[in-house]
């Protein structure tokens, strides 16, 4: 299997230690716990754990139909990278929806882009695969991804 590629598992064949680290995601989200060493105590898993799974592991809001994610990037601080991201959302028919770079430090910017993808006319793992290969980036990041039920 690629890079980039999604699987959708229902969460009763998955071992426990995934579902953990998205309740100590959640437990932080909500401010139910200030840090992730508090947060990994509630749920009863380690540091190093969380943080090995903590950006491959997430939910989907409630089914199957994607309708807005949140990706972020390390990209090189070169004119146009961001440019080359921006048509090449746009070629695929994603909307962007909001944009934060930070200022660059050692030539590299981090960049989060949350974009609507109902009307994408090609399918999101193929989005990411097309980013990921854009010369410049060198992380890439699905952070989150909101659903509907069909």
């Amino acid at each position: 299997m690629e890079k980039g590629n999604f699987l959708m598992i229902h969460i009763d064949v998955l071992p426990e230690v995934f579902v953990k680290v998205v309740e100590a995601k959640e437990l932080l989200h909500s401010g139910q716990a200030a840090s992730v060493a508090e947060a990994v105590k509630i749920v009863g898993i380690s540091r190093s754990t969380f943080y090995k799974y903590s950006e491959y592991v997430f939910t989907l809001a409630d089914g199957f139909l994607g309708k807005k994610a949140t990706i972020s990037m390390t990209l090189d601080h070169h004119s146009g990278i961001l440019s080359k991201i921006l048509e090449t959302v746009a070629i695929n028919k994603g909307n962007i929806l909001t944009i934060s770079q930070s200022t660059p430090i050692d030539h590299k910017a981090n960049v989060t882009i949350t974009l609507d993808i109902t009307e994408m006319s090609t399918t999101f793992a193929a989005l990411t695969q097309e980013l990921q290969n854009i010369e410049g980036v060198h992380r890439f990041n699905l952070d989150a991804i909101e659903s509907t039920e069909q």
